[in-house]
């Protein structure tokens, strides 16, 4: 009994020895002080050092696109360090190409800011506004896709480009103790300005979680944007060929909505991919398109159709009816929308049939 007692004792005071350490070394080792950080050579900031940059540009109101909240999966939030951001490391590296390395670009998410830092940033991202907006629809599209629309205070507008995203601030909740930025494209076009439309399928990560099982109507939520350069081109009058499949009918819904608004007479066909017929939504919008847009045709196709589901539509994986209908690539531009899988196998297809880099847009989620 008094091993037991005597073992005790030294364990727990050993763990204080250890907590008192490591409280220390946060408060003199990881205390950086205030830090000097210099943007595009004209804007000074001084700010407490031992964070991400990109948090710290967050503090400073200024946002970088993030889709990962942060955690160096998304590749997006690069930003030119030109001094005080260390060596590269290994968690960048499988988002920097050679000649981002050597252009000093770096994942803001995962430098530290520890020394003074100059760096460069897009003009536009000092354009990017903070809102808060309200909850006004919270609507289940399918199983797993829900309808959120965010109506901004009254008076305030959001200006943006058919395609962009914006990201949503998610608070702490039951299972969830730290804040983070999920990106989330529009789908409502740029000429509604006083609320955004979301889509956003449930994947048990901290975002979806939060929205799907605890928003409620009401809620006040903190977005922030507009971001992104998967947008609609309106310099080009080629044949239009849109891809989509869950919830990346967001930005495609958004360019149809402009294109209607505006009148504008090009050729597009939407394909859009689902697994059943349940999984198929906001129908009506687009057979309403179908009908009120110069030239417009939707063909969905489902890659897990049963005989109960009595499907006479198309078959497959997106990529499949590509190679079914899309003849070549002459005077065409694609815009496509969802996981890179689905990305990569759509533009090997387009690629074959005579799309070039420069006329195939897309966003990965």
């Amino acid at each position: 009994m008094t091993t037991i007692i005597i073992t005790t004792t030294m364990v727990t005071v050993f763990t204080g020895i250890l907590a008192l350490l490591l409280t220390i070394a946060n408060n003199t080792i990881a205390n950086y002080g205030e830090v000097e950080v210099v943007i595009n050579d004209d804007k000074e900031y001084l700010v407490q050092g031992g964070n991400s940059l990109l948090s710290t540009l967050v503090d400073q109101k200024i946002f970088i696109p993030s889709a990962c909240g942060g955690r160096g999966t998304c590749g997006y939030c690069k930003v030119k360090v030109l001094e005080g951001g260390g060596p590269v490391l290994p968690t960048e590296l499988p988002w920097l190409t050679e000649d981002e390395i050597r252009n000093h670009m770096r994942l803001s998410c995962q430098c530290k800011v520890k020394e003074k830092m100059k760096i460069e940033i897009p003009e536009e991202l000092f354009n990017v506004r903070e809102y808060e907006a309200t909850v006004e629809l919270l609507e289940d599209m399918t199983p797993e896709i829900k309808k959120l629309r965010l109506r901004l205070k009254e008076g305030e507008e959001i200006d943006f480009k058919p395609g962009q995203y914006i990201q949503v601030k998610i608070p702490t909740y039951d299972g969830n103790d730290e804040e983070v930025y999920r990106a989330y494209s529009i789908g409502n076009p740029p000429s509604v300005k006083n609320y955004i439309d979301l889509y956003i399928g449930y994947t048990g990560g901290i975002a979806t979680t939060y929205i799907h099982k605890f928003l409620k109507i009401g809620d006040t939520v903190h977005i922030n944007g507009p971001y992104g350069d998967f947008y609609y081109h309106d310099q080009s009058d080629r044949e239009m060929i849109m891809v989509a499949v869950g919830s990346g009918i967001a930005p495609i819904l958004s360019i149809l909505g402009y294109m209607k608004d505006n009148n504008i007479r090009r050729k597009a066909t939407f394909y859009f991919g689902a697994k059943t017929p349940q999984d198929l939504f906001e129908l009506d919008l687009i057979r309403g398109l179908e009908k009120e847009l110069y030239d417009f045709k939707f063909i969905p196709t489902l890659s897990r159709v049963k005989e109960e589901h009595n499907w006479t539509g198309e078959r497959g994986r997106v990529n499949i009816a590509l190679e079914k209908y899309v003849e070549n690539g002459v005077n065409k531009e694609a815009y496509l929308c969802g996981s890179p899988g689905m990305i990569d196998s759509v533009v090997e297809v387009l690629t074959k049939k005579g799309f070039t880099e420069d006329t195939i847009f897309y966003d990965k989620f």
